[in-house]
């Protein structure tokens, strides 16, 4: 699914015409790792719709498809490891890969506490 997403993104991007926003929600997660990280300190100022930067960490003594989930420069986790191998090789290629903010709730389970998507913008013609 990704790759079609950066396909197409490509592909729309390259017309003038193009003027509109669009995006492709590639995927939906819960943070894994939440627990592990300085997040409780930015809970209260996160906000549902806040950027997401995505990072690889290709050198990741766990997972080679690691992909780190940080918000304004602060690490919060990671993209679940069932799910990342499509985002870090999409990222590797050079593909924007966006993340945003869908969920935060008060939960103990740090799996519960922030939900985010990953998408891909894509500029659509004006009609």
């Amino acid at each position: 699914m990704l790759r079609v997403a950066a396909i197409l993104a490509l592909s729309l991007a390259l017309h003038p015409a193009c003027a509109a926003e669009a995006r492709i929600i590639v995927q939906q997660s819960p943070l894994a790792g939440f627990q592990y990280y300085d997040g409780k300190v930015v809970w209260d100022n996160m906000r549902v719709g806040d950027a997401l930067t995505l990072v690889r960490e290709p050198q990741n003594p766990h997972d080679s498809n690691a992909v780190r989930v940080d918000w304004k420069g602060q690490p919060l986790g990671y993209v679940p490891r069932r799910d990342n191998r499509d985002v870090a090789r999409q990222i590797d290629r050079g593909a924007l890969v966006q993340a945003r903010i869908v969920n935060l709730k008060e939960a103990r389970n740090p799996w519960q506490r922030v939900e985010f998507e990953i998408f891909v913008e894509l500029a659509v013609a004006r009609p």
